[in-house]
């Protein structure tokens, strides 16, 4: 049996269970379960900013500017094969 059915049949096992029922039922508790949930994606975007910061700080290109470089270069690239193609099709 996979992990993925195991836990699933386990989670099954376990909301069928009245005191976990009568846990699910308190407003408290889910409200403290939501906020668990939420940690992570908060964590994470603190980081992002935090080093976004830092970079800013210490004059570096975050990923995203490289990113948006790369793509800027890649596309004046294109612009300049493109216009040699023209000018070489003129001058025939």
């Amino acid at each position: 049996m996979s992990i993925k059915k195991t836990m699933m049949k386990q989670g099954m096992k376990l909301m069928s269970d009245p005191r976990v029922m009568k846990l699910m039922q308190d407003e408290r508790f889910m409200k403290a379960v939501m906020t668990l949930m939420s940690v992570p994606g908060r964590v994470s975007s603190f980081a992002q900013d935090q080093s976004g910061r830092f970079a800013k700080v210490m004059d570096l290109a975050t990923e995203q500017e490289v990113k948006d470089l790369r793509r800027t270069v890649r596309s004046l690239e294109e612009q300049l094969a493109d216009l040699k193609k023209q000018s070489g099709k003129s001058s025939s």
